[in-house]
């Protein structure tokens, strides 16, 4: 946990209440609420990015997390880093994707920004099938959040706070926890399948907005692979591979687990693949930006 993180927490509601919010301030309100009223189609909609807030760091700076939301029900995009795909001023590469999967998808990055950012913007800039969205990023107080710790609606104990997934990749490696991310390296061949192996590990604390328990509960963390950049087609076995107990110790936590997927690459090249573990919270956290945490494994693909 970062101790220095703001504890307060901003409730969005709607799982696309921050995309509109901010689309509100970039574009005219009558072209807002059109959006809000039309259906979600197969194809041929605009790309988002979503504001899910920001929060300060230790060190004085302050990091952005950011998502962004497909329109497309079946569309999934491939949007290189360039003038479709940019982000401005410092850019237009700065650590985003270039793969977009379809819906909403919470908090895949970080940008950081120093600590004399003040007033200034970064602003998002997605063309997709032909339509251009800018979304911009600013140190608005409404956006303040908390990533690190929640102590919102945790059912059977009152005062404790509700922490990230544990992450790692390798049992003796190094861990993380939060949407910061854990990042490692790897290498395939064109063709051949890779194990992706995660080491996971949770606080238990079961979140809802409600405050009552959940029914059918299961383990305590889930796993979502997802393709993040790259020049083919990625395919996992599993991209919500089963997370599995085991009796392994990590501090903090009263649950590990272990889960294991395959995935096969079409072309040679660079590929950045994402996993997000996602506690009881849920996709997003219930509205709170807590508790998730981001991992990224960067595969160089040969022939």
């Amino acid at each position: 946990m970062s101790a220095g993180c703001s504890r307060r927490f901003v409730r969005t509601g709607s799982p696309i209440v921050a995309v509109f919010l901010l689309l509100s301030m970039a574009w005219p309100a009558t072209a807002s609420a059109q959006l809000q009223r039309e259906p979600k189609r197969e194809a041929g909609q605009p790309v988002f990015a979503a504001y899910e807030g920001w929060y300060k760091n230790q060190d004085g700076t302050y990091s952005l997390l950011i998502g962004y939301f497909n329109r497309n029900g079946k569309q999934e995009l491939d949007i290189p880093i360039g003038p479709n795909n940019r982000i401005e001023p410092g850019g237009p590469d700065l650590g985003q994707p270039t793969h977009f999967l379809t819906g909403r998808r919470y908090g895949m990055f970080i940008l950081k920004v120093p600590a004399d950012f003040g007033k200034n913007k970064l602003t998002w800039t997605i063309v997709a099938n032909g339509q251009t969205t800018a979304i911009p990023f600013s140190l608005h107080p409404d956006y303040q959040v908390s990533p690190f710790e929640s102590t919102a609606s945790i059912v059977g104990k009152p005062g404790e706070g509700d922490t990230p997934p544990i992450l790692r990749f390798d049992e003796n490696g190094p861990s993380a926890q939060g949407p910061v991310g854990l990042v490692t390296q790897r290498t395939a061949k064109v063709g051949t399948p890779l194990a992706l192996t995660t080491l996971v590990a949770d606080d238990g604390a079961i979140f809802t907005n409600s405050g009552a328990v959940p029914k059918n509960l299961g383990v305590p963390v889930t796993v979502t692979w997802t393709k993040y950049r790259g020049p083919g087609v990625v395919a996992f076995d599993k991209f919500k591979p089963e997370v599995t107990k085991t009796d392994r110790v990590e501090k903090g936590a009263v649950f590990a687990g272990i889960a294991t997927t395959n995935v096969t690459f079409s072309e040679p090249g660079d590929y950045i693949l994402h996993v997000q573990l996602n506690d009881y919270s849920g996709v997003g956290g219930g509205g709170f930006q807590c508790c998730w945490t981001n991992g990224e494994v960067k595969v160089t693909v040969t022939p």
